[in-house]
């Protein structure tokens, strides 16, 4: 009776922290690729140890299985960074298959029509991770690779995004947020989110590159945005098209792919 009573003891306190079961080891797997996952520069092990509280050798097997199937990878200094398999499963979601199955081809010719590069970004933990990417066939250009990752409020495309949410997603958006941002910062881009949404579409100077202009669009899926298509514009000396004449386009492009998901998704 009295093991009984420490077992139930047990689950109460995991079911008040908003837990049921406890599973140690697949909870030291799941630190060590959520520390990987937020490191540009692969870690020695002493240090994802030291960062999670734990000693090596409590590590060093967990290390092993997740290097053996795939899921991280050390590089030639010992260090240890994250492979893409990750991302790679998360691509396999039908939802997201779909979604690229649709845009690749409307990217392709959004491409060739405004002669510049373009890719498609969507939602992940308070960020924004560019899930596919289409290059243009100019000599000069520029393209933002596939994985890229960057925190919601520094990008044109992160601004699209939140602006195409109900309140209940912005609010559940917002708690992801690190760090979090003060108060005329968020109030600053909340105004800009309310301006994104009235006119459909978001231009503005790169903050990470010279000479390039964001321009995106929303992609929406049952009343929200699903994606944001965005144009990183090159100002070069040859243009195969203008700012106003592309920001049509890639509305064009966006509203394409938003029609095909929904004759898409009333199909299954």
């Amino acid at each position: 009776m009295k093991k009984a009573k420490v077992v139930t003891d047990e689950i109460d306190d995991d079911s008040r922290a908003g837990r049921r079961y406890r599973a140690p080891a697949l909870e030291k797997g799941l630190e060590i690729l959520e520390l990987l996952a937020g490191e540009a520069s692969p870690m020695p092990i002493a240090a994802i140890g030291q960062r999670l509280g734990r000693s090596t050798n409590e590590l060093f097997r967990m290390m092993q299985v997740l290097q053996y199937r795939g899921f991280i990878k050390q590089e030639a200094a010992g260090g240890y960074r994250l492979t893409d398999k990750l991302f790679s499963l998360g691509m396999e979601q039908p939802r997201t298959r779909s979604l690229l199955e649709v845009a690749l081809p409307a990217m392709r010719q959004l491409a060739v029509k405004i002669g510049q590069s373009c890719h498609l970004a969507v939602h992940s933990k308070g960020q924004i991770v560019v899930i596919a990417r289409m290059e243009s066939d100019e000599q000069i250009g520029f393209t933002v690779r596939v994985g890229y990752r960057q925190h919601l409020l520094k990008t044109t495309s992160g601004a699209v995004l939140y602006a195409h949410q109900n309140a209940d997603t912005r609010k559940r958006w917002t708690a992801m947020w690190e760090p979090q941002p003060g108060q005329q910062e968020l109030a600053s881009f909340l105004q800009r989110c309310e301006s994104i949404h009235g006119r459909g579409h978001e231009m503005a100077v790169s903050g990470f590159v010279a000479g390039v202009t964001d321009i995106s669009a929303p992609v929406m899926r049952g009343g929200q945005a699903a994606a944001a298509l965005t144009v990183p514009f090159v100002h070069s000396n040859v243009l195969r098209l203008g700012m106003e004449e592309t920001v049509g386009h890639i509305e064009a492009a966006a509203r394409e792919i938003s029609e095909q998901l929904l004759r898409s998704d009333s199909r299954v």
